[in-house]
């Protein structure tokens, strides 16, 4: 199974695009600071990542401002079929 839940603070838009067939796009990236366990240690966490969301999630997303810490839902996946660079691909979000 390929899904991911993380909260995180969107850093970085990119211009909303539409695909040929009329979907909204919309690509950004995010900062998730935070803890978790590793082998019974806590494990300090910060980074960023970059995403993708497509159709009305690319657009609520494309609403959103920066500095707002969001809950975002989806699954880990080349950014396209002949990438090989993993990108998040959002499919819901919540403000966290």
């Amino acid at each position: 199974m390929n899904q991911l839940q993380i909260t995180a603070v969107p850093v970085a838009k990119g211009a909303l695009r539409y695909t040929p067939a009329g979907l909204a796009v919309a690509e950004g990236s995010f900062r998730h600071e935070g803890t978790t366990l590793e082998a019974g240690t806590e494990r300090q966490l910060d980074f960023e990542f970059d995403a993708v969301a497509v159709g009305p999630v690319a657009l609520g997303l494309e609403r959103e401002p920066l500095g707002h810490a969001l809950t975002l839902t989806g699954f880990i996946a080349p950014r396209s079929k002949r990438s090989r660079r993993l990108v998040v691909h959002v499919t819901d979000y919540a403000r966290a």
